[in-house]
């Protein structure tokens, strides 16, 4: 009977999924970041066929652009002589018939591929794989200008997920460099004009060669006179599908190495780093040299585990030798095998350590749902109308132009519910005399700013009940910001780029150029020694 009900099941979702027509389209899913309907456009073959697992292809669209154009873009479709965007973006032609599922998400629009954004090519991802038979060794990544940069993020800080990844004239966030090494069993294939004005081709020229050096399946195409506009040579004809057609995903190299900075990305095939200090470069590099005989060197790891489950030089009815950073270990048994330094046995964060879903920074509290709360304690009307507008500016960060599909409540602290506190994070503006929320979690909190420092800013995030809580107190994170010259994407709205370029804690006054001292917190949520030392000097904040 359950396997009749099984197959009744199967059938009803193929079903289902034929329902769909072929060819390109847009659908959407519901995004738990904002309550949205976010779009991205979607092709499906001309017949799915039943029992048949298909290949599926994500694409990212640049800057300025959007899901509808990018899949036409994927496909090597520009624009018709003459056609703006907007006017190439209401239709689409005729594609090339390719056996595969292709989706591009939307992303929000313009503001890179981290946070938010990043989230939403997961969740499309998630949603193709619900409505439709995607094979998950077989799954793609590409990506143009903004979008070949969040194609090397994505397929830097999750390799295993990828069959094979073709960043094209690729502007990479901060940060992708250093993790070239997790590429060593992932095929990499760059595209650039050696024209190209607003991405300098020297870009992907150095991206080969660290790939190439580090032993990486690396290719590259360099199109002469081609300016920015690379994709219509890397794209054209879809010939981008006969590239990724050639390649599976690599379920159990014989060789991992892996490199991250936060637990937000902890494992590649099966390799999982389990302690770690958060902003600090872990990594690990672990090879079976002979079955049942494991390698492993590392740094900066606290602890890890091995995966072995279906690898084919584990056997799991026989001991696994391993030896750590040159020292044999003692010699375990079985499919999953834990170290803490040199010692077998699970690392587990110590309670108030840093941890998953605990290691700030402050980007990774707004990277998901979260609220924006001012205060309305011992101010008059037009002092908490002030506050409001305040917090009104910091949750606003698209503009007209942008046009990011994103939208952040903006509450008053006597309005937030205990079921905001535990499904949400906080923003959290003001200080325990105005914001009634502060007041009632400052204890927990390591920093605290006088009240009567009012020329100073002072922004930090910490784990409180299981969520993220942002503190700004005294002047907004974003006050100076034109002066201040901080790094980030230059077409964000000030608050939220500012906003993505903090650590754990900024403390600055008058202005965001005039910087006392920012960081991150330890493992233990506290400063460092330095740190400390310049905050006290300035007699503004408590620190516990």
């Amino acid at each position: 009977m359950r396997k009749i009900i099984i197959t009744a099941f199967l059938f009803a979702a193929f079903a289902c999924a034929q329902s769909y027509v072929p060819g390109p389209q847009v659908l959407t899913f519901l995004s738990d970041i904002d309550d949205s309907d976010q779009p991205y456009a979607l092709y499906l073959p001309k017949k799915l066929a039943p029992g048949k697992k298909y290949p599926l292809v994500i694409s990212l669209h640049g800057a300025w652009s959007n899901h509808r154009l990018n899949l036409k873009r994927v496909f090597g479709k520009g624009n018709r002589p003459g056609e703006n965007d907007a006017e190439a973006s209401r239709y689409f032609p005729p594609f090339r018939d390719v056996d595969f599922i292709v989706a591009s998400p939307y992303a929000r629009g313009t503001m890179g591929y981290q946070g938010i954004p990043e989230q939403d090519v997961y969740d499309v991802l998630a949603d193709v794989k619900r409505r439709f038979p995607v094979d998950e060794d077989r799954i793609y990544l590409t990506g143009l200008s903004m979008g070949g940069g969040g194609t090397l993020w994505l397929g830097l800080t999750r390799p295993d997920l990828w069959a094979a990844i073709a960043p094209v004239c690729a502007a990479a966030p901060a940060g992708a460099d250093e993790l070239a090494p997790n590429a060593l069993n992932l095929p990499v294939h760059l595209f650039h004009g050696d024209q190209d004005p607003a991405v300098p081709v020297e870009a992907s020229r150095t991206w080969h060669k660290r790939l190439l050096d580090l032993g990486t399946k690396a290719e590259y195409v360099e199109y002469p006179g081609v300016r920015h506009n690379s994709w219509d040579n890397a794209y054209a004809n879809g010939a981008i599908f006969d590239w990724f057609g050639k390649f599976k995903r690599e379920r159990f190299p014989d060789r991992v190495r892996f490199v991250t900075r936060a637990y937000q990305y902890p494992s590649a095939y099966w390799v999982r780093i389990d302690g770690l200090t958060p902003g600090e470069l872990a990594a690990i590099d672990a090879r079976f040299t002979a079955p049942n005989r494991i390698e492993v060197t590392s740094e900066n790891v606290t602890g890890f585990t091995l995966l072995l489950q279906g690898h084919p030089k584990a056997s799991g009815r026989a001991p696994v030798h391993v030896t750590i950073n040159g020292t044999k270990v003692e010699t375990q048994s079985g499919r999953t095998l834990s170290y803490t330094g040199m010692k077998p046995g699970k690392y587990t964060p110590p309670a108030g350590a840093k941890a998953p879903g605990a290691e700030g920074p402050v980007g990774a509290a707004v990277a998901s749902r979260h609220i924006y709360v001012f205060g309305t304690q011992a101010g008059t009307k037009e002092q908490i109308a002030e506050r409001r507008e305040i917090a009104a500016k910091g949750a606003e960060w698209s503009t007209p132009q942008l046009r990011l599909l994103l939208s952040h409540r903006v509450a008053a602290d006597r309005d937030i519910r205990e079921a905001d506190t535990k499904g949400a994070n906080l923003v959290l503006f003001g200080n325990r005399e105005t914001n009634s929320v502060l007041a009632g979690i400052a204890g927990k909190l390591p920093l605290e700013l006088n009240a009567g420092a009012a020329d100073y800013g002072l922004i930090f995030v910490a784990p409180v009940n299981g969520k993220y809580v942002v503190v700004n107190s005294g002047l907004p994170w974003w006050t100076g910001q034109e002066n201040a010259q901080r790094p980030g994407l230059r077409f964000l709205r000030a608050p939220y780029a500012a906003l993505l370029t903090l650590g754990d804690y900024i403390l600055f006054k008058g202005s965001l150029a005039n910087v006392v001292a920012e960081g991150r917190f330890d493992n233990t949520w506290k400063l460092s020694a330095a740190d400390r030392a310049k905050i006290e000097a300035t007699g503004a904040v408590v620190i516990r």
